[in-house]
């Protein structure tokens, strides 16, 4: 085990951003801390640092426990940090995560969908459905 560790290498090794480019990128424009300062791509991490990580809006607090240099499974990755996040935010983020999706997708050759088609798909998305009998002109 090594005693320091790049903090982008080690953020991508966590499995906290998906590429090392991402992490890297993430350092660079400022949205990673290490003990409440900004730090450079190349800032050597130490094991007992907290690293505060700004990610799609939100604010994720991880306490570092062990360093590892190599992308590692799910499993072995959650035991190298402590999650500090404060709830507020872990509520914030699971609100804002719940419900997403894929992408909608019609039947291959369906084409766009009509007029009249696309007013029943927003009226069943909980759109506004118009009565266009009612329409009134002033």
């Amino acid at each position: 085990m090594p005693d320091k560790v790049r903090i982008d290498k080690w953020l991508w090794s966590v499995r906290i951003f998906k590429t090392r480019t991402l992490a890297t990128t993430a350092v660079r424009s400022g949205k990673v801390k290490v003990n409440e300062k900004i730090v450079k791509a190349s800032y050597l991490l130490q094991a007992g640092e907290t690293v505060v990580v700004g990610k799609n809006g939100f604010n994720f607090v991880f306490k570092v426990i062990e360093l590892i240099q190599k992308r590692v499974g799910a499993a072995v990755a959650q035991t190298c940090y402590v999650d500090r996040t404060s709830p507020d935010e872990l509520n914030k983020y699971n609100d804002w995560f719940i419900g997403k999706r894929g992408v909608e997708a019609r039947e291959k050759g369906a084409g766009r969908p009509t007029k009249k088609e696309r007013r029943e798909i927003d009226g069943f998305k909980g759109g506004q459905l118009y009565d266009w009998d009612d329409w009134d002109e002033e």
